[in-house]
Protein backbone atom coordinates (compact mmCIF):
# COMPACT_ATOMS: atom_id res chain seq x y z
CA UNK A 1 0.00 0.00 0.00
CA UNK A 2 0.97 4.09 -1.31
CA UNK A 3 0.28 6.94 0.85
CA UNK A 4 -0.71 9.71 -1.87
CA UNK A 5 2.70 11.84 -1.15
CA UNK A 6 4.88 8.57 -2.24
CA UNK A 7 2.65 7.54 -5.24
CA UNK A 8 4.71 6.57 -8.58
CA UNK A 9 1.91 7.70 -11.28
CA UNK A 10 4.23 5.75 -13.91
CA UNK A 11 4.45 2.61 -12.58
CA UNK A 12 0.67 3.25 -11.30
CA UNK A 13 -0.71 3.49 -14.54
CA UNK A 14 1.17 0.27 -15.91
CA UNK A 15 -0.19 -1.21 -13.14
CA UNK A 16 -3.95 -0.43 -14.20
CA UNK A 17 -3.15 -1.81 -17.47
CA UNK A 18 -1.98 -4.99 -16.17
CA UNK A 19 -4.52 -5.49 -13.46
CA UNK A 20 -7.67 -4.63 -16.36
CA UNK A 21 -5.93 -7.16 -18.31
CA UNK A 22 -5.60 -9.94 -15.72
CA UNK A 23 -9.24 -8.75 -14.83
CA UNK A 24 -10.33 -9.87 -18.63
CA UNK A 25 -10.16 -6.48 -20.28
CA UNK A 26 -8.21 -6.57 -24.02
CA UNK A 27 -6.96 -3.16 -23.62
CA UNK A 28 -6.90 -0.53 -20.79
CA UNK A 29 -6.28 3.56 -21.87
CA UNK A 30 -5.66 6.83 -19.95
CA UNK A 31 -6.74 10.15 -20.91
CA UNK A 32 -7.75 13.44 -19.62
CA UNK A 33 -11.43 14.89 -19.29
CA UNK A 34 -11.30 17.67 -21.75
CA UNK A 35 -13.30 16.97 -24.52
CA UNK A 36 -14.13 20.55 -25.62
CA UNK A 37 -13.54 20.34 -29.19
CA UNK A 38 -15.97 17.72 -29.38
CA UNK A 39 -18.75 20.24 -27.80
CA UNK A 40 -19.61 22.26 -31.17
CA UNK A 41 -20.09 18.90 -32.70
CA UNK A 42 -22.28 17.32 -30.29
CA UNK A 43 -24.51 20.42 -29.90
CA UNK A 44 -24.69 20.59 -33.96
CA UNK A 45 -26.28 17.42 -33.70
CA UNK A 46 -28.77 17.72 -31.11
CA UNK A 47 -29.50 20.89 -32.69
CA UNK A 48 -30.23 18.78 -36.02
CA UNK A 49 -32.37 16.23 -34.39
CA UNK A 50 -30.10 13.25 -35.02
CA UNK A 51 -31.17 11.82 -31.30
CA UNK A 52 -34.45 11.01 -32.17
CA UNK A 53 -36.37 10.14 -29.25
CA UNK A 54 -33.75 9.66 -27.17
CA UNK A 55 -34.42 12.58 -25.22
CA UNK A 56 -32.06 11.69 -22.49
CA UNK A 57 -29.53 12.96 -25.25
CA UNK A 58 -30.19 16.60 -25.22
CA UNK A 59 -31.46 16.53 -21.15
CA UNK A 60 -28.40 16.02 -20.44
CA UNK A 61 -26.58 18.18 -23.15
CA UNK A 62 -22.80 19.10 -22.90
CA UNK A 63 -22.78 17.46 -19.65
CA UNK A 64 -21.62 14.33 -21.68
CA UNK A 65 -18.28 16.39 -22.86
CA UNK A 66 -17.94 17.32 -19.22
CA UNK A 67 -17.12 13.76 -17.56
CA UNK A 68 -15.51 15.92 -14.25
CA UNK A 69 -19.25 17.22 -14.14
CA UNK A 70 -20.30 13.65 -12.82
CA UNK A 71 -17.77 13.16 -10.83
CA UNK A 72 -16.00 16.20 -9.35
CA UNK A 73 -12.75 16.13 -9.14
CA UNK A 74 -11.82 13.87 -11.80
CA UNK A 75 -8.70 13.95 -13.09
CA UNK A 76 -8.44 10.88 -15.60
CA UNK A 77 -10.41 8.82 -17.35
CA UNK A 78 -9.30 4.68 -17.53
CA UNK A 79 -11.02 3.30 -20.57
CA UNK A 80 -11.37 -0.28 -21.24
CA UNK A 81 -12.22 -2.60 -23.88
CA UNK A 82 -13.76 -6.42 -23.93
CA UNK A 83 -14.17 -7.91 -27.77
CA UNK A 84 -17.51 -9.55 -27.89
CA UNK A 85 -17.54 -11.35 -30.99
CA UNK A 86 -19.27 -14.95 -30.35
CA UNK A 87 -18.01 -17.59 -32.37
CA UNK A 88 -19.53 -18.95 -35.45
CA UNK A 89 -20.81 -15.71 -36.12
CA UNK A 90 -22.48 -16.30 -39.03
CA UNK A 91 -22.97 -12.99 -40.52
CA UNK A 92 -23.51 -13.51 -44.19
CA UNK A 93 -24.98 -16.68 -43.61
CA UNK A 94 -28.38 -15.64 -41.73
CA UNK A 95 -28.69 -11.89 -43.73
CA UNK A 96 -28.83 -13.94 -47.11
CA UNK A 97 -31.94 -16.15 -45.28
CA UNK A 98 -34.89 -13.82 -45.50
CA UNK A 99 -36.99 -15.93 -43.23
CA UNK A 100 -33.94 -16.36 -40.69
CA UNK A 101 -34.09 -13.72 -37.64
CA UNK A 102 -30.89 -11.34 -37.88
CA UNK A 103 -29.77 -9.97 -34.41
CA UNK A 104 -26.67 -7.74 -33.67
CA UNK A 105 -23.94 -9.85 -32.80
CA UNK A 106 -23.65 -7.91 -29.33
CA UNK A 107 -27.06 -8.83 -28.19
CA UNK A 108 -26.76 -12.73 -29.04
CA UNK A 109 -25.40 -13.66 -25.36
CA UNK A 110 -25.61 -11.81 -21.86
CA UNK A 111 -26.05 -8.40 -21.28
CA UNK A 112 -22.44 -7.09 -21.10
CA UNK A 113 -23.25 -4.13 -18.77
CA UNK A 114 -23.27 -5.87 -15.12
CA UNK A 115 -19.85 -7.88 -16.55
CA UNK A 116 -18.02 -4.66 -17.45
CA UNK A 117 -19.26 -2.42 -14.53
CA UNK A 118 -18.33 -5.35 -11.69
CA UNK A 119 -14.79 -5.56 -13.51
CA UNK A 120 -14.58 -1.88 -13.89
CA UNK A 121 -15.46 -1.83 -10.27
CA UNK A 122 -13.03 -4.41 -8.93
CA UNK A 123 -10.30 -2.65 -10.81
CA UNK A 124 -10.92 0.64 -8.70
CA UNK A 125 -10.80 -1.10 -5.75
CA UNK A 126 -7.63 -2.93 -7.01
CA UNK A 127 -6.01 1.04 -7.26
CA UNK A 128 -7.70 1.55 -3.65
CA UNK A 129 -6.01 -1.11 -2.03
CA UNK A 130 -2.57 0.50 -3.42
CA UNK A 131 -3.15 3.99 -2.77
CA UNK A 132 -4.96 3.66 0.29
CA UNK A 133 -7.37 6.77 -0.91
CA UNK A 134 -9.31 6.97 -4.77
CA UNK A 135 -12.67 8.79 -5.74
CA UNK A 136 -14.33 6.90 -8.71
CA UNK A 137 -16.83 5.98 -10.49
CA UNK A 138 -17.40 3.21 -13.08
CA UNK A 139 -20.00 3.75 -16.09
CA UNK A 140 -21.08 1.17 -19.07
CA UNK A 141 -23.68 3.01 -20.99
CA UNK A 142 -25.03 4.10 -17.38
CA UNK A 143 -24.59 8.16 -17.76
CA UNK A 144 -24.74 11.03 -19.96
CA UNK A 145 -20.93 10.68 -21.19
CA UNK A 146 -19.12 10.71 -25.11
CA UNK A 147 -16.99 7.11 -24.09
CA UNK A 148 -15.94 6.62 -27.82
CA UNK A 149 -13.95 10.35 -27.96
CA UNK A 150 -12.73 9.16 -24.52
CA UNK A 151 -11.78 5.74 -25.63
CA UNK A 152 -9.97 7.52 -29.16
CA UNK A 153 -8.20 10.08 -26.62
CA UNK A 154 -6.75 7.41 -24.16
CA UNK A 155 -5.86 5.51 -27.25
CA UNK A 156 -7.36 2.98 -27.61
CA UNK A 157 -8.10 3.11 -31.18
CA UNK A 158 -10.09 6.18 -33.56
CA UNK A 159 -13.47 6.73 -34.25
CA UNK A 160 -14.30 5.85 -37.78
CA UNK A 161 -16.37 7.39 -40.00
CA UNK A 162 -19.63 5.20 -39.05
CA UNK A 163 -19.05 6.61 -35.53
CA UNK A 164 -17.72 3.44 -33.73
CA UNK A 165 -13.97 2.52 -32.34
CA UNK A 166 -11.81 1.06 -34.90
CA UNK A 167 -8.91 -0.81 -33.55
CA UNK A 168 -5.83 -1.29 -35.82
CA UNK A 169 -5.29 -4.76 -34.18
CA UNK A 170 -8.80 -5.76 -32.95
CA UNK A 171 -11.33 -4.34 -35.35
CA UNK A 172 -14.92 -2.82 -33.98
CA UNK A 173 -16.10 -5.51 -32.46
CA UNK A 174 -15.20 -4.82 -28.99
CA UNK A 175 -17.55 -2.85 -25.25
CA UNK A 176 -16.19 0.20 -24.15
CA UNK A 177 -16.64 1.10 -20.22
CA UNK A 178 -14.67 3.77 -18.57
CA UNK A 179 -13.52 4.51 -15.09
CA UNK A 180 -13.40 8.27 -13.88
CA UNK A 181 -10.69 8.82 -11.14
CA UNK A 182 -8.90 11.33 -9.62
CA UNK A 183 -5.79 10.52 -9.72
CA UNK A 184 -3.05 12.64 -12.10
CA UNK A 185 -2.08 9.65 -14.02
CA UNK A 186 0.29 9.73 -16.75
CA UNK A 187 -2.13 9.67 -20.14
CA UNK A 188 -1.51 7.46 -23.14
CA UNK A 189 -0.92 8.91 -26.98
CA UNK A 190 -3.69 9.03 -29.49
CA UNK A 191 -3.65 6.57 -32.12
CA UNK A 192 -3.88 7.67 -35.66
CA UNK A 193 -6.83 7.93 -37.72
CA UNK A 194 -6.65 5.33 -40.74
CA UNK A 195 -9.79 5.19 -42.37
CA UNK A 196 -8.58 7.51 -45.25
CA UNK A 197 -10.66 8.16 -47.70
CA UNK A 198 -12.77 4.73 -47.55
CA UNK A 199 -16.92 5.38 -47.24
CA UNK A 200 -17.38 1.84 -47.26
CA UNK A 201 -19.72 2.27 -44.40
CA UNK A 202 -21.22 5.31 -45.46
CA UNK A 203 -22.32 3.38 -48.97
CA UNK A 204 -23.21 0.18 -47.29
CA UNK A 205 -25.80 1.51 -44.46
CA UNK A 206 -29.22 0.12 -45.52
CA UNK A 207 -30.91 2.93 -44.54
CA UNK A 208 -28.26 6.25 -45.75
CA UNK A 209 -28.14 6.48 -41.82
CA UNK A 210 -24.30 8.10 -42.09
CA UNK A 211 -25.40 11.46 -43.18
CA UNK A 212 -21.50 12.80 -43.78
CA UNK A 213 -18.61 11.44 -42.12
CA UNK A 214 -18.66 10.80 -38.57
CA UNK A 215 -22.05 12.02 -38.13
CA UNK A 216 -25.21 9.17 -37.76
CA UNK A 217 -28.61 10.70 -37.92
CA UNK A 218 -30.26 7.85 -35.63
CA UNK A 219 -33.54 8.22 -36.80
CA UNK A 220 -32.73 6.62 -39.38
CA UNK A 221 -30.05 4.14 -38.16
CA UNK A 222 -31.59 0.49 -38.01
CA UNK A 223 -30.41 -0.05 -34.11
CA UNK A 224 -32.49 3.20 -33.11
CA UNK A 225 -35.30 1.77 -35.07
CA UNK A 226 -35.06 -1.52 -33.85
CA UNK A 227 -34.22 -0.70 -30.50
CA UNK A 228 -34.60 2.66 -28.91
CA UNK A 229 -37.88 3.72 -31.21
CA UNK A 230 -40.87 2.68 -29.04
CA UNK A 231 -43.16 3.85 -31.78
CA UNK A 232 -44.16 3.04 -35.65
CA UNK A 233 -41.34 2.07 -37.82
CA UNK A 234 -41.67 4.43 -40.54
CA UNK A 235 -43.20 3.55 -43.52
CA UNK A 236 -39.73 4.28 -45.62
CA UNK A 237 -37.49 2.16 -43.89
CA UNK A 238 -39.49 -1.30 -43.34
CA UNK A 239 -38.04 -2.88 -46.70
CA UNK A 240 -34.23 -1.18 -45.53
CA UNK A 241 -34.60 -3.41 -42.92
CA UNK A 242 -34.62 -6.98 -43.99
CA UNK A 243 -34.52 -9.87 -41.47
CA UNK A 244 -32.66 -7.36 -39.10
CA UNK A 245 -35.32 -7.77 -35.72
CA UNK A 246 -32.62 -6.25 -33.08
CA UNK A 247 -29.82 -4.19 -34.14
CA UNK A 248 -27.67 -3.74 -37.17
CA UNK A 249 -23.88 -4.51 -38.24
CA UNK A 250 -23.54 -3.86 -41.87
CA UNK A 251 -21.27 -0.83 -41.01
CA UNK A 252 -18.74 -3.04 -39.00
CA UNK A 253 -19.31 -5.92 -41.46
CA UNK A 254 -18.31 -4.04 -44.77
CA UNK A 255 -15.48 -2.20 -42.19
CA UNK A 256 -11.94 -3.82 -44.07
CA UNK A 257 -10.43 -3.00 -40.22
CA UNK A 258 -12.17 -6.02 -39.25
CA UNK A 259 -10.40 -8.42 -40.61
CA UNK A 260 -7.98 -8.16 -37.27
CA UNK A 261 -11.45 -8.90 -35.54
CA UNK A 262 -10.77 -11.46 -32.38
CA UNK A 263 -13.47 -13.68 -31.39
CA UNK A 264 -14.56 -12.98 -27.46
CA UNK A 265 -13.48 -15.67 -24.86
CA UNK A 266 -16.36 -14.97 -22.88
CA UNK A 267 -19.02 -17.45 -22.06
CA UNK A 268 -21.40 -14.84 -21.50
CA UNK A 269 -20.88 -13.22 -25.15
CA UNK A 270 -22.11 -16.37 -26.90
CA UNK A 271 -25.24 -17.17 -28.68
CA UNK A 272 -27.99 -18.63 -26.27
CA UNK A 273 -31.57 -19.70 -27.52
CA UNK A 274 -30.20 -20.24 -31.10
CA UNK A 275 -30.34 -16.58 -31.74
CA UNK A 276 -27.14 -16.37 -34.04
CA UNK A 277 -29.66 -19.03 -36.14
CA UNK A 278 -33.32 -18.84 -35.52
CA UNK A 279 -36.56 -18.33 -38.08
CA UNK A 280 -38.45 -15.48 -37.72
CA UNK A 281 -41.78 -17.53 -36.87
CA UNK A 282 -40.12 -19.01 -34.36
CA UNK A 283 -39.62 -15.97 -32.61
CA UNK A 284 -42.96 -14.63 -33.24
CA UNK A 285 -44.58 -17.18 -31.85
CA UNK A 286 -43.10 -16.36 -28.00
CA UNK A 287 -45.64 -15.25 -25.83
CA UNK A 288 -44.95 -12.29 -23.81
CA UNK A 289 -44.50 -15.22 -20.84
CA UNK A 290 -41.35 -16.96 -22.91
CA UNK A 291 -40.32 -13.11 -24.26
CA UNK A 292 -39.27 -12.60 -21.07
CA UNK A 293 -38.51 -15.78 -19.39
CA UNK A 294 -35.96 -16.54 -23.02
CA UNK A 295 -34.08 -12.63 -22.79
CA UNK A 296 -33.65 -12.95 -19.44
CA UNK A 297 -30.54 -11.44 -19.01
CA UNK A 298 -30.35 -10.07 -22.24
CA UNK A 299 -30.01 -6.79 -23.48
CA UNK A 300 -32.76 -7.65 -26.03
CA UNK A 301 -35.33 -7.76 -23.20
CA UNK A 302 -35.42 -3.85 -22.63
CA UNK A 303 -37.06 -3.47 -25.38
CA UNK A 304 -40.27 -5.28 -24.63
CA UNK A 305 -42.42 -7.72 -26.35
CA UNK A 306 -44.34 -5.21 -28.46
CA UNK A 307 -41.50 -4.28 -30.19
CA UNK A 308 -40.31 -7.27 -30.64
CA UNK A 309 -43.08 -8.14 -32.53
CA UNK A 310 -43.17 -5.19 -34.26
CA UNK A 311 -39.67 -6.12 -35.81
CA UNK A 312 -40.68 -9.43 -36.42
CA UNK A 313 -43.73 -8.56 -37.76
CA UNK A 314 -41.64 -5.74 -40.69
CA UNK A 315 -39.11 -8.79 -41.45
CA UNK A 316 -42.11 -11.20 -41.86
CA UNK A 317 -43.47 -8.59 -44.49
CA UNK A 318 -39.81 -8.37 -46.00
CA UNK A 319 -39.53 -12.22 -46.58
CA UNK A 320 -40.42 -14.32 -49.75
CA UNK A 321 -44.42 -15.41 -49.76
CA UNK A 322 -44.84 -17.95 -48.19
CA UNK A 323 -48.41 -19.09 -46.77
CA UNK A 324 -47.28 -20.12 -43.07
CA UNK A 325 -46.30 -16.74 -42.86
CA UNK A 326 -49.55 -14.95 -44.05
CA UNK A 327 -51.44 -17.16 -41.37
CA UNK A 328 -49.06 -16.73 -38.62
CA UNK A 329 -49.55 -13.26 -38.84
CA UNK A 330 -53.28 -13.09 -39.23
CA UNK A 331 -53.49 -15.93 -36.11
CA UNK A 332 -51.23 -12.77 -33.98
CA UNK A 333 -52.95 -9.98 -35.19
CA UNK A 334 -56.28 -10.87 -33.61
CA UNK A 335 -54.40 -10.56 -30.31
CA UNK A 336 -51.97 -7.86 -31.24
CA UNK A 337 -51.41 -3.65 -29.77
CA UNK A 338 -52.45 -1.38 -32.06
CA UNK A 339 -48.80 -0.63 -32.84
CA UNK A 340 -47.76 -4.81 -33.85
CA UNK A 341 -51.15 -4.29 -35.84
CA UNK A 342 -50.40 -1.82 -37.79
CA UNK A 343 -46.87 -3.65 -39.19
CA UNK A 344 -48.91 -6.77 -39.32
CA UNK A 345 -51.26 -5.16 -41.44
CA UNK A 346 -48.16 -3.70 -43.65
CA UNK A 347 -46.50 -7.18 -43.60
CA UNK A 348 -49.82 -8.87 -45.08
CA UNK A 349 -50.03 -6.06 -47.70
CA UNK A 350 -46.35 -7.01 -48.76
CA UNK A 351 -47.72 -10.76 -49.13
CA UNK A 352 -50.52 -9.79 -50.71
CA UNK A 353 -48.36 -8.11 -53.43
CA UNK A 354 -45.93 -10.80 -53.46
CA UNK A 355 -48.60 -13.26 -54.04
CA UNK A 356 -49.68 -11.16 -56.90
CA UNK A 357 -46.50 -11.09 -58.57
CA UNK A 358 -45.96 -14.72 -58.09
CA UNK A 359 -48.90 -15.70 -60.23
CA UNK A 360 -48.57 -13.25 -62.56
CA UNK A 361 -45.34 -14.67 -63.06
CA UNK A 362 -46.69 -18.40 -62.92
CA UNK A 363 -49.65 -17.05 -65.43
CA UNK A 364 -47.15 -15.73 -67.87
CA UNK A 365 -44.69 -19.01 -68.01
CA UNK A 366 -47.86 -20.78 -68.53
CA UNK A 367 -48.92 -18.62 -71.24
CA UNK A 368 -45.26 -18.97 -72.77
CA UNK A 369 -45.51 -23.12 -72.60
CA UNK A 370 -48.86 -23.28 -74.57
CA UNK A 371 -47.48 -21.25 -77.23
CA UNK A 372 -44.12 -23.52 -77.16
CA UNK A 373 -46.16 -26.40 -77.37
CA UNK A 374 -49.15 -25.23 -79.57
CA UNK A 375 -46.10 -23.69 -82.36
CA UNK A 376 -44.69 -27.66 -81.98
CA UNK A 377 -48.33 -29.35 -82.87
CA UNK A 378 -48.49 -30.68 -86.33
CA UNK A 379 -50.61 -28.40 -89.05
CA UNK A 380 -53.49 -31.14 -88.92
CA UNK A 381 -53.97 -31.75 -84.92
Amino acid sequence: MTTANHINYEQLAQRIKDWGKALGFEDIGICDVDLSQHEKALSRWLENGFHGEMDYMQRHDLMRARPDELLPGTLRVISARLNYLPKNAQFAHILKQPEHAYVSRYALGRDYHKLMRNRLKQLGQKIIDHCQSLNFRPFVDSAPILERPLAEKAGLGWVGKHSLLINENAGSWFFLGELLVDLPLPVDKLQQNQCGQCVACIKICPTQAIVEPYVVDARRCISYLTIELKDAIPLEFREAIGNRIYGCDDCQLICPWNRYAQLSNEQDFQARHQLDNVTLLALFSWSEAQFLKNTEGSPIRRIGHDCWQRNIAVALGNAPFNQQIVDALEQKKTTASDMVREHIDWALAQHTKKQAEQDSQQSRLTSRLVRSIEKGLPRDA
